[in-house]
């Protein structure tokens, strides 16, 4: 992918990352150490029983990180569909005897549109996963 549009699409993803991570997982990091600490202060509890404890706080936070990152994956695998389709039309232009220069230009002009359209998408990805969030935090 051409690198500018690479650029554009690691940035929009970046600062949605920073937004989710600061809004949503921030809290749940909070409230997971603040349960953490109370399963600790439990003077009767066995060492098994702490641990379980312990891990019933910290499954929220989990299933928050392992939703960012499969919603993550699949866009990015998407927008890779995308661009791989660009890179087998312009194989076939080459193959159809098309001149290299304007298979260049048809090719940046795909991969262009494929990010244009995958920018897009983030805004809803976004809210989506801000919503599944709250619903893990409740």
């Amino acid at each position: 992918m051409a690198e500018l549009q690479q650029l554009r699409v690691q940035e929009a993803v970046d600062s949605m990352v920073k937004s989710l991570e600061r809004e949503n997982i921030r809290k749940m990091q909070g409230l997971m150490f603040r349960c953490s600490a109370s399963c600790c202060e439990d003077s009767q509890a066995s060492m098994q029983q702490v641990h379980q404890c312990i891990e019933r706080c910290h499954a929220p936070l989990a299933q928050a990180q392992a939703l960012v990152t499969t919603e993550l994956e699949k866009f990015q695998d998407r927008l890779a569909r995308c661009t791989m389709h660009c890179n087998d039309k312009a194989k076939d232009s080459i193959d159809a005897g098309s001149k290299e220069p304007q298979v260049k230009q048809q090719l940046e002009s795909c991969v262009t549109k494929c990010v244009d359209d995958h920018m897009h998408l983030i805004p809803t990805m976004t809210r989506k996963m801000k919503e599944s969030l709250l619903s893990i935090g409740k």
